[in-house]
């Protein structure tokens, strides 16, 4: 038995067995793993969860990952990390959805409040960047074989084809808004089912090795009966969650500081942040900049720069914006308390509501999932899905391959174009390197990073140019 095989492949019959089918040492450590890796925004994040999962210890099936994935797209905030807390919810039920989540965020915070002190007293290092500058490139050879991957299991048909085609050149050329893109992929995948493609259609030879069954059956993952009371239980644990930290800044520091600004402002864009951190953030950087002065357009571009190649959601780049706001505007506070309650108040609240999303609505999904229109409909969506994280990889490769971009228009279109002058030859071969040790060495994907960081900083320390 291998030993990423769970004890059991029998589907159990209680709730307890069924939650402890993979024990929770045991998933807690992979999630811990998944987390040192999630470089490389949503696409890269996805892509680590499918290989370890799905592809390595077969603990949950591609159809049901994808099914996953759909409703995670759906909703406003951190697809990948609410991906994981799914996941998490299946395999080991609440607190295992608990731990996924956390986990994820986890090293990412601690990452980005260490760099984001790191700035404030020395400004951006030649070793930090070094680091990173390896380390962005090596999610390219990540993040290709996600796509891949992912095209090959979930593109069965020639109209999934033509739905991640058109999802694809919507996002890439058009700039047509994300939640259009999936609402009208979910409606041709309807329109595919209701007329019999999808029923009649033959499924696509598998390919060797890659369509292993899992290991544990779909009926045997956990599930929570839907209900009215679960439903307020969850929403009102979620609310006191929110509430208490945001109750207690503004009784000790009062209604005008920049902690309470922080949180209500923050607060809201975890609302409305659909199509993942990019949709949001040229918001977040006029309100930040140019309402609140918490930080200069400059110190913006570090942020996000800083947040693209550390571990966890894009959206954290919130915590470094929060950090120099706090910093700058401490009231009575010593500046660095001040900083460094302002960045973990913000984090608090752009994340709790990615859990009740979760909490709340995982069970009706789960309900849902045997039912023909709905599955059609997130066949579509999944087909959408591989266009979306073509065109995230599509922008991570642009702007870790050259230093600048710009965004032309030309009528209906919206193109991002290189600066050609601005190539990183560093960038490309470390690439090229990576690429070669997760395809043609097999390595896994924490040993890849492990060496392209090591790279960067050797570059880095011969005096390269690494930015």
């Amino acid at each position: 038995m291998s030993s990423n095989e769970p004890s059991t492949r029998a589907t159990p019959t209680s709730r307890s067995r069924r939650r402890d089918l993979i024990p929770l040492r045991e998933a807690t450590w992979a999630w811990f793993l998944i987390s040192l890796q999630t470089f490389g925004g949503p696409a890269g994040q996805i892509a680590v969860m499918q290989r370890t999962l799905v592809d390595e210890k077969r603990w949950i099936g591609q159809k049901r990952f994808l099914h996953a994935l759909n409703y995670c797209m759906l909703l406003p905030g951190p697809e990948a990390q609410q991906l994981a807390i799914y996941t998490g919810w299946l395999l080991n039920g609440t607190l295992g959805g608990l731990i996924a989540g956390v986990l994820f965020v986890l090293p990412g915070m601690l990452a980005m409040l260490g760099l984001a002190a790191i700035y404030v007293a020395f400004g951006a290092t030649t070793i930090v960047l070094a680091i990173f500058a390896g380390i962005a490139p090596a999610v390219l050879a990540v993040v290709v074989q996600a796509v891949t991957r992912v095209s090959k299991r979930a593109l069965t048909r020639p109209a999934h084809v033509v739905i991640a085609v058109c999802a694809f050149l919507a996002l890439a050329l058009f700039a047509v808004p994300f939640p259009i893109v999936i609402l009208v992929a979910g409606f041709a995948g309807w329109l595919i089912g209701r007329r019999g493609v999808v029923e009649t259609s033959k499924k696509k030879a598998p390919e060797d090795g890659e369509e292993a069954p899992p290991l544990i059956a779909d009926d045997a993952l956990h599930a929570d009966a839907p209900s009215l009371r679960r439903a307020v239980l969850v929403l009102g644990v979620g609310v006191v969650a929110w509430a208490i930290p945001m109750v207690a800044v503004v009784v000790f520091t009062g209604r005008h500081s920049v902690f309470t600004e922080q949180g209500l402002f923050f607060s809201g864009t975890a609302l409305v942040t659909f199509g993942g951190a990019y949709a949001v953030l040229a918001y977040v950087a006029q309100k930040a900049v140019e309402t609140y002065g918490w930080l200069t357009p400059g110190e913006m571009v570090r942020g996000l720069g800083l947040a693209e190649t550390t571990p966890g959601p894009l959206i954290m780049v919130v915590q470094f914006v929060a950090f120099l706001g706090a910093y700058r505007n401490p009231g009575d506070l010593d500046p660095w308390v001040a900083a460094t309650l302002g960045a973990l108040l913000t984090t608090w609240v752009t994340f709790v509501p990615c859990f009740v999303f979760i909490f709340l609505g995982a069970p009706y999904v789960e309900r849902l999932r045997n039912n023909q229109h709905l599955t059609s409909a997130l066949n579509g969506i999944t087909a959408a899905v591989v266009g979306v994280i073509a065109n995230l990889a599509l922008y991570f490769a642009l702007h870790t391959l050259f230093a600048d971009a710009a965004l032309l228009h030309w009528g209906p279109l919206h193109l991002l174009v290189p600066d050609i002058t601005s190539f990183r030859p560093l960038a490309l071969v470390i690439g090229v390197l990576a690429g070669v040790m997760i395809y043609r060495l097999r390595w896994s994907v924490l040993r890849t990073l492990g060496v392209c960081a090591l790279l960067g900083l050797a570059a880095g320390l011969a005096g390269l140019p690494v930015t």
